[in-house]
């Protein structure tokens, strides 16, 4: 059903997507076919299936890593509600963003790098008796939509007392209908900009407690990072696959000049078939304590954005000029595949956080 719905509903959107249209009519179809369901235990008769999602979210990646990435966004969204204690959004939100009905985002690239000490974090709240008012500017969160009542995104903010002195963490799931949130559009993309990615101003905007997620925030989120990182995988192999099967049609008529160049699709496949068993291995019990199996679980996605780039550079080297057409396959595959370098953790990030795990064992 999941390549059903990529084959007659998203390939025709996927040019319009790349150049801007934030669409949800592809989510709400995956939704209804159970793509978002596999992970999530109370969705799924009480079973565990994270790399179901992760093979699901493949699928839709390979076509569009766009759609790929809002599925990533949305998916983790629902992984953030499933492994809280907050019994209302477990009952009144996640199953209708299992269902398609809903939407989720995740706004953690900045928390990621605040713990890692790459940067500050940069929301505040003050606490309230009833929950929380909340100050800061967040760059780029998307799979959002201004305004909507059925759009949700997990933040992280520094909660603070009344004299404005830190104490902790906090996480909450926000409505994008906030009264006090304002959501601009503050540039255009050259790739992943049908994402509906937005800036995200706070000013005094006030979150009801009914909407936490964790707090104190970091045991919550030593639960859900194995499973928020290798969710990101199905991005990876997804854009990889599309970039293996774009150099099969260009072999077609170029292969005798192709097999001087490195990285084959032949030998690209293999490498990801493997690294796929990996990731399969890894899925089967996300919660796994320990520095150790977090380090495997980083080595994994820092393996699928090298891949990622390996892929990204052969496939337009295959393709050769007809790479540089307008909405040819191969410069597309080309800008999605540096997105999953890019996006938190990015090669960098995942290399540093790698070394600081080797240092300290």
């Amino acid at each position: 059903m999941i390549s059903q719905i990529v084959n007659e509903t998203l390939k025709p959107l996927t040019i319009a997507i790349d150049h801007g249209k934030y669409t949800t009519e592809v989510l709400e179809k995956l939704g209804q076919a159970g793509a978002f369901r596999h992970h999530i235990p109370s969705q799924n008769n009480g079973e565990l299936d994270l790399f179901g999602t992760i093979k699901d979210m493949a699928t839709v990646s390979e076509e569009c890593m766009s759609t790929g990435f809002m599925m990533w966004a949305h998916t983790v969204c629902c992984w953030y509600i499933e492994n809280s204690k907050n019994d209302w959004l477990k009952s009144d939100i996640l199953p209708k963003m299992v269902d398609g009905e809903f939407f989720g985002a995740t706004a953690l690239s900045n928390p990621m790098k605040y713990f890692a000490g790459i940067e500050d974090l940069k929301l505040t709240a003050e606490e309230t008796e009833d929950g929380y008012i909340i100050n800061g500017t967040l760059p780029w969160v998307s799979n959002l939509d201004a305004g909507s009542s059925k759009h949700f995104f997990g933040a992280i903010f520094t909660v603070h007392n009344h004299d404005k002195s830190a104490y902790r963490d906090a996480m909450a799931l926000i409505p994008c209908d906030l009264n006090g949130l304002t959501m601009k559009q503050m540039v255009s993309f050259t790739g992943m900009e049908g994402t509906g990615t937005y800036s995200l101003i706070f000013d005094n905007a006030f979150l009801p407690k009914k909407y936490l997620l964790a707090d104190p925030v970091k045991p919550y989120l030593q639960k859900i990072k194995a499973g928020f990182i290798l969710l990101q995988t199905g991005m990876a192999a997804g854009v990889i696959q599309g970039s293996i099967n774009e150099m099969h049609k260009a072999n077609l008529t170029l292969s005798d000049i192709n097999a001087y160049l490195d990285d084959s699709p032949e030998e690209l496949q293999e490498e990801l078939d493997d690294a796929l068993d990996l990731i399969e291995s890894l899925c089967e019990d996300p919660f796994t304590p320990g520095e150790e199996f977090i380090k495997s679980v980083l080595e994994a996605r820092l393996l699928g954005a090298e891949y990622c780039k390996r892929a990204a550079d052969s496939v337009m080297q295959h393709a050769g000029a007809k790479g540089y057409i307008t909405d040819a396959v191969a410069q597309r595959k080309l800008r999605e595949a540096y997105f999953v370098i890019i996006v938190t953790p990015s090669i960098k990030h995942l290399r540093k956080e790698i070394e600081r795990l080797e240092e300290a064992a």
